[in-house]
């Protein structure tokens, strides 16, 4: 059989490939051997590391269009010659990245190394790591072909070109097929649950950027606050605000760990504007300093979440103790409310995801989101929702169909998430139970606490979720808790375990136990 792979790596065995919609342009193959990787668990999210060793595997890439939308769009897929397992992985992006990316590539190697068919695409954008270069077909012009296959298209074309390379190659297709992403990767596994529920069998989506139209501009929500306060205080302010957080709230969960469990009742009991005026060592300045009611406005806001002129509500904020500034060592993702500091002078430093406002929302690459009143803000906000509402959103709660059909999803989030608001999962949770009571029969959403974006914080991800996942679809065992690792403040050092426990119930230390770094100290418990 080995051998007879080894011949079939040639573009003429996927000849008879087949997209409706769709025009195959060009198939190229490359047959890949002696490959070796060693993969981080991090990069794998619901995984363990893995070393990936002296593998074979024909590397098939795929351009496509679909005829008069001027897109050329790759797919390029992973086929084991040897040990392959009868299943196929489909993995996800992260920021503006449809996938073909390193992390993208980071999880094609674990999948490669568990044995998985593997594949990922670019939804015709590129290797770009910010929406520039395709965000607009002409100045003032939105790209919707281009948006349309970042959001939607490109997924489902993916998941048929994937299970017609398996049949082409091994000449059968594939038992069981999966999907594994994080943030964007998150989005789009949740989007395939709703729009391609016979896409994939099993879905990993972790962290995910669903509810764009609310999530994205809210994510330059803290910047904005700052430009209308007209004052940028130092990091080690907001800092020392989030520092001081933690240690109020971390015996809330009876453990004193540097974690903040139950971000809620900290909300209501922490109050950052008793800081203001209280001297720090500010490591920017090298001196100590006071910090300001500006500093303490920012922490708040950024964890109330932004508002409407008139005080409504519009998006959920972060969590406290997550990085709102990304100075902590280990957080991976940069701060919301991150500031650049040149001596006594300091200004904004907005994130990448502000290129929705000005590319797509406003149409205009040379608007200054550094200089909007309240009120011109709140209408660009609402202004995303009418535009692009039904384009990019992902958070249609009907998942009867993919219910229906047998298909599992399983998600967690980081509570220390300092980039996409742990309640926006939440949110979408309940929605889906209130048109499925049976929820729990098929989703299950785990909280995990002290975990930054997709990785990071004093939290690992849960490691054996996937394979979970796959007990689930395979043999109907769904996982009652899934185990995770918590570490020092560096991240390096595991300190103990804890069990994870799907929503609506929380982790909770079983009374008399002292041995609170086992997992075996602790249970699930209902939410008050």
């Amino acid at each position: 059989m080995a051998a007879s792979l080894l011949e079939a790596c040639v573009p003429g065995t996927f000849g008879g490939l087949n997209l409706f919609g769709g025009e195959i342009i060009s198939v190229e193959t490359i047959l890949v051997s002696n490959y070796s990787a060693y993969v981080p668990g991090a990069y794998r999210y619901t995984a363990p590391s893995v070393q990936l060793s002296n593998a074979t595997f024909c590397n098939v890439t795929v351009s496509y269009t679909h005829p008069g939308q001027n897109d050329n769009i790759h797919v390029e897929a992973w086929l084991p010659v040897n040990a392959w397992n009868e299943r196929f992985l489909a993995v996800g992006g992260g920021g503006w990245v449809a996938g073909r990316f390193f992390l993208s590539y980071a999880n094609m190697q674990g999948a490669l190394a568990d044995g998985y068919a593997t594949i990922t695409t670019d939804a015709g954008l590129g290797p770009a790591m910010d929406s520039s270069p395709w965000a607009q077909i002409s100045p003032g012009n939105v790209n919707l072909y281009n948006l349309q296959n970042l959001a939607a298209v490109s997924l489902g074309d993916e998941a048929i070109l994937g299970k017609q390379l398996i049949k082409s190659y091994y000449g059968k297709g594939p038992l069981y097929s999966y999907w594994n992403g994080c943030s964007q990767g998150g989005r789009q596994g949740m989007l395939l649950a709703q729009r391609y529920p016979d896409a994939y069998d099993g879905i990993a989506a972790a962290a995910p950027a669903i509810y764009w139209n609310e999530f994205v501009p809210g994510t330059h929500w803290p910047q904005q606050v700052l430009n209308m306060l007209e004052h940028y205080p130092y990091n080690c302010e907001a800092d020392a605000i989030t520092d001081a957080a933690v240690a109020a709230c971390d015996k809330l969960d009876q453990v004193e760990d540097g974690i903040v469990s139950n971000p809620e009742e900290c909300l209501a009991r922490f109050d950052p504007f008793r800081l203001v005026g209280m001297p720090i060592n500010c490591t920017q300045t090298n001196s100590t300093i006071r910090i300001t009611r500006a500093a303490a406005i920012l922490v708040n806001e950024t964890w109330h979440g932004p508002r409407a002129v008139d005080g409504t509500k519009l998006w959920h904020g972060l969590n406290p103790g997550s990085d709102i500034t990304g100075d902590a060592s280990t957080t991976m993702q940069p701060g919301l409310g991150a500031t650049n500091c040149t001596g006594t002078t300091c200004t904004g430093t907005p994130n990448s995801l502000s290129q929705w406002i000005q590319l797509f929302i406003a149409r205009d690459p040379a608007l200054d989101v550094s200089n909007l009143t309240h009120h011109e803000w709140e209408s660009l906000f609402y202004s995303g929702q009418q535009q692009y509402g039904s384009f990019v959103d992902s958070a249609d709660p009907d998942l009867r169909s993919f219910n229906k059909r047998g298909g599992k999803l399983l998600s967690f989030h980081g509570l220390q998430d300092n980039t996409i608001p742990t309640a926006g999962s939440e949110q979408y949770y309940k929605a889906v139970a209130s048109i499925s009571p049976d929820i729990h029969n098929f989703y299950r959403y785990f909280e995990v606490p002290g975990l930054g974006h997709c990785f990071g914080g004093s939290s690992q991800q849960p490691s054996n979720l996937f394979e979970q996942l796959r007990l689930w679809v395979e043999n109907g065992t769904a996982p009652e808790t899934t185990a995770v690792n918590v570490t020092d403040a560096t991240g390096s050092q595991v300190l103990g375990s804890r069990v994870l426990c799907p929503y609506p119930q929380r982790q909770q230390l079983i009374k008399g136990c002292t041995d609170t770094a086992a997992g075996k100290c602790w249970t699930c418990t209902k939410r008050h």
